[in-house]
């Protein structure tokens, strides 16, 4: 917390009335916890409301803390580490980067000096099923072929996948042809900002979203091709410049003066909202027992929201939890079973 100073204040305004992390140094939380049962004994194979009994709750927001962590303790030696962090602090990579950076501090190894999701969480929604997708090295390969037929450079595997599945989420959905749906990707900018560069292990929010959008009737009725090009346009279009553009923005008054308000629903339909954990090494991540046997959300009820998940190896693989309605889930299955085999991953041991 020395280091991560951040985590460790509590947000509220400067002299101005801006938004602002004051480092104060008030501290996080941090509950220890022992269960009498074995992880495998608890351990779903995808994210489930059991798995919240593993986090800990900001709901009673009587401190405020950015951070929460609680550690469980099993019978049989495993341990799971749950976090809740406020996601105006920083992103999927720059929360890695502290717990990387605990993990090292753990095992008594040198920390890199930095560079100078809402505490709230709803009831988990009966509704709202997620299913944990595994795309095999050669499921992939075979939507990028299909995918490039007759283009000059392939399209990523990435984007090759995030397509398939927003055509598959499209008609689970049973939407009106006309109706108009978005393909909402965040977009890191560390790699795309120059002049300054962005540290990888830098704090804080530096995501964009891309939104591709058409028509139901021309997702469906097209080949994948056009819903991957759709995606790569847009997503080529957040670079260095575009960043900067916002980074002005958002600098000015221009924000209090469009009142922009955080969104209220947590359903997404018609659109679908994509976010990429895939580079975040969360697998490196030690605290001296050795490296975790699975990274996974606890229970996102939201619907519409698609996490590409951290894999495991290094094979070209990806995992991938999508979050609908239950009525849904059952067509989107059936959907994508007809064009690939799907497998669904069950691990024994996890850290959420």
């Amino acid at each position: 917390m020395a280091v991560h100073r951040e985590w460790a204040g509590r947000l509220g305004t400067d002299a101005k009335g801006n938004r602002v992390i004051l480092l104060n140094d008030a501290g996080a939380r941090l509950v220890e916890a022992t269960a009498d049962v074995a992880l495998s004994n608890i351990s779903p194979p995808e994210p489930s409301p059991e798995l919240l009994s593993l986090c800990p709750s900001g709901d009673d927001g009587a401190n405020k803390e950015l951070m929460l962590v609680q550690v469980t303790r099993f019978t049989c030696g495993s341990f799971a580490v749950g976090t809740t962090a406020h996601h105006q602090v920083a992103d999927g990579l720059g929360r890695c980067s502290f717990m990387i950076a605990w993990g090292k501090a753990a095992r008594g190894v040198a920390i890199d000096p930095i560079p100078v999701e809402n505490i709230h969480t709803p009831d988990p929604s009966d509704n709202v099923a997620t299913h944990t997708v595994h795309f095999s090295p050669e499921m992939v390969s075979k939507l990028k072929s299909k995918a490039s037929t007759g283009v000059r450079r392939p399209y990523s595997s990435l984007q090759c996948v995030a397509a398939h599945l927003w055509r598959c989420i499209t008609k689970a959905r049973g939407l009106d042809g006309n109706t108009l749906t978005k393909f909402k990707i965040a977009v890191n900018g560390r790699p795309r900002m120059r002049n300054p560069r962005v540290p990888e292990d830098y704090a804080g929010n530096v995501v964009l979203w891309a939104q591709p959008a058409t028509t139901v009737k021309d997702l469906l009725g097209n080949p994948l091709q056009y819903a991957v090009e759709l995606i790569s346009r847009e997503v080529a279009r957040i670079d260095d410049r575009y960043f900067r553009s916002f980074i002005d923005f958002v600098s000015s008054d221009a924000v209090e003066k469009e009142g922009l308000v955080p969104a209220e629903t947590l359903v997404r339909c018609p659109d679908v909202f994509v976010s990429n954990l895939k580079g975040i090494p969360m697998y490196d991540l030690d605290f001296g027992t050795g490296k975790p046997f699975l990274f996974t959300r606890s229970h996102p009820p939201w619907e519409g929201y698609v996490f590409i998940m951290p894999p495991f190896c290094s094979d070209g693989s990806m995992d991938v939890q999508v979050c609908l309605f239950s009525r849904a889930m059952d067509i989107f299955k059936e959907c994508a079973a007809t064009r690939w085999k799907w497998l669904t991953h069950s691990y024994k041991l996890f850290l959420c």
